[in-house]
């Protein structure tokens, strides 16, 4: 038998996935921690995690699948990473972690950000680099390089998540163009490097690692990785790519005009398009793809919102709910517009859909005497849709085209009520499909190995599992109330 492995760095946890690289189907998953794995916050505002900790968790969740499967290291013919995007790990000339990592929802950095969207000059952000430097990978450096010189002084490569798992299995520090992108170190124009933004923080180009492709050899496994993963020596890494250019690609969605959802820790909705657009107010963003070639634009434009899927999960543990099944049926007995209470689902540093505010979480209008749980968990939910829906009306803004969205059947896509809302508030179709980032992270290793020839080869296996209709009549009252509340509490006065 061959097998392919994916590897999915997140924020919450590792996943570990095994795809039967004939039939293309799932031959097993396992994450690990089973809790969350911790997020430090030394300060107001700040996120930071010990990149140790993530290997030590990958080598866990990959010896736990190998193991429960009864498959041997020997059969797995590839590795492809997906991971958590806009982190900031710092290494020195030994490739040794010189801090803790400054991950997505850390809000440290957002006046670096600022001043260089000024001192660059917003024409030359967008038109170049496809967005403001904002709270992106880059500002997180400035903040480095302006409070811990010291430490700056000591750095030999910056490097995403997912860049510096790839060093730890092959010993060679490596990007990506589509990893550059997100960090708003790629210039679209050039097509290389984005001088602008290096120029402005005072970042020599040397900081950045050597840019291999997103499909492709990028390195072999050592011995020392092998043996911690229970894997052979020379296993080829053949695919990395951030967590939701990765989702998108596990949907099939390469083509200008295909869309994709998630809804996890954070909720994001990502649309394939030809050209190179952007948003004015850099609200959603733009980045490579997976697929991105300089001759043949792909880009991403991305919404995330950062307060998500980590609501739902606080909102369970705050009302003593068991599981997320029993808070879906909770949020099923309850009224459209969940009795008169609304929910703004932020809360988890700023939002960039909101101007990189960062308003916290609300929950409003709540009676004593009527609401209980039902209100609540559908409240939280109606909350969570009706924040994608309004970051859909930007991304229609600026051309996409969203009439079907496509999402794993996964996560808050289990539930048939969140479902409904998005399709009903957002008037898209969605299409669920049973499978998710680590499996896609295992596509794209048999795509850059060689084992598939194509990407429709690579996607022969996946299919369709279910479909949701949208019912705008039935959310417009709902979703109009809310977004007129976002809108007085987060924007007037401003």
């Amino acid at each position: 038998m061959t097998y392919l492995l994916g590897i999915d760095l997140g924020s919450s946890s590792i996943k570990a996935a095994l795809l039967d690289a004939r039939t293309g189907g799932s031959a097993g998953t396992a994450f690990y921690p089973e809790s969350e794995q911790p997020i430090l916050a030394p300060a107001p505002g700040y996120a930071e995690q010990d990149p140790h900790e993530w290997y030590r968790n990958v080598c866990r969740a990959v010896r736990e699948v190998l193991a429960v499967q009864g498959v041997s290291g020997d059969e797995i013919a590839a590795v492809g990473i997906s991971y958590q995007m806009h982190g900031l790990v710092c290494v020195d000339g030994a490739h040794q972690v010189l801090r803790p990592a400054i991950i997505w929802c850390d809000s440290r950095a957002v006046p670096y950000g600022q001043n260089a969207l000024e001192g660059i000059g917003f024409d030359r952000c967008m038109t170049h680099m496809l967005n403001s430097p904002g709270n992106f990978t880059a500002a997180k450096l400035a903040w480095v390089k302006a409070n811990e010189p010291d430490l700056f002084s000591r750095i030999e490569t910056v490097l995403l998540p997912g860049d510096w798992l790839a060093m730890m299995l092959t010993g060679e520090a490596a990007t990506t163009v589509s990893g550059l992108s997100e960090c708003v170190f790629w210039d679209f124009l050039a097509e290389a490097p984005s001088r602008p933004v290096l120029d402005w923080f005072g970042f020599a180009e040397s900081l950045l690692a050597p840019i291999v492709p997103t499909f492709g050899i990028q390195g072999e496994l050592t011995g020392r990785a092998a043996g911690d993963l229970g894997l052979r020596k020379g296993t080829p890494v053949a695919y990395r790519a951030g967590d939701q250019p990765n989702n998108a690609f596990s949907l099939n969605v390469l083509a200008p005009g295909e869309i994709a959802a998630t809804a996890g820790t954070s909720g994001v909705v990502y649309g394939v398009t030809k050209e190179r657009q952007y948003d004015p107010e850099s609200r959603v963003n733009s980045f490579a793809h997976v697929n991105h070639r300089a001759d043949r634009p792909r880009i991403g434009v991305l919404l995330c919102i950062n307060g998500t899927g980590i609501l739902n999960a606080w909102t369970r543990r705050m009302l003593g709910i068991s599981d997320y099944g029993e808070m879906n049926r909770l949020a099923a007995a309850a009224d459209v517009g969940s009795g008169g209470v609304m929910v703004l689902p932020f809360g988890n540093g700023a939002e960039r859909m909101l101007g990189n505010r960062n308003p916290g979480a609300h929950i409003i209008g709540i009676d004593l005497n009527r609401h209980g749980r039902p209100e609540l968990c559908r409240a939280v939910q109606e909350g969570i849709a009706f924040s994608l829906v309004y970051g859909m009306e930007i991304m229609r803004s600026v051309g996409l085209d969203l009439t079907a969205i496509r999402a794993a059947h996964a996560n808050m896509f289990l539930s048939d009520v969140f479902c409904d809302i998005l399709a009903g508030a957002g008037g898209a179709r969605i299409e669920l499909y049973e499978t998710d980032g680590a499996l896609g992270a295992a596509r794209g290793a048999g795509i850059g190995a060689g084992i598939y020839s194509s990407f429709e080869d690579a996607f022969a296996g996946l299919s369709k599992c279910k479909e949701v209709l949208p019912r705008p009549e039935i959310y417009a009252d709902a979703y109009g109330k809310w977004r007129q509340t976002l809108e007085k509490m987060v924007f007037e006065n401003v």
